[in-house]
């Protein structure tokens, strides 16, 4: 993945999280539907775990990362 014309290194679970928000920009996804997406609907997570992910894929994104949403008491959604 590319910020800024440098290469991030990405855990697999950040990828799945930027993939599955991007593919829907402007959709607001719940922290639930996030785990669902990216690990299924068998895996036992708390809804917290994602926004630790989400802020460690920010933070490697730099100021890519501001166009990750926070949308309060619902989840995120890639900026349309």
């Amino acid at each position: 993945m590319l910020s800024g014309g440098e290469a991030v290194a990405l855990t697999v679970t950040e990828f799945s999280i930027l993939e599955l928000l991007a593919r829907r920009p402007g959709w607001v996804f719940s922290r639930q539907q996030i785990i669902d997406g990216v690990r299924g609907y068998d895996y036992v997570i708390t809804p917290r775990a994602v926004d630790v992910q989400v802020f460690g894929l920010r933070k490697k994104l730099g100021p890519a990362g501001d166009c990750i949403e926070t949308v309060r008491g619902v989840g995120y959604r890639m900026r349309g």
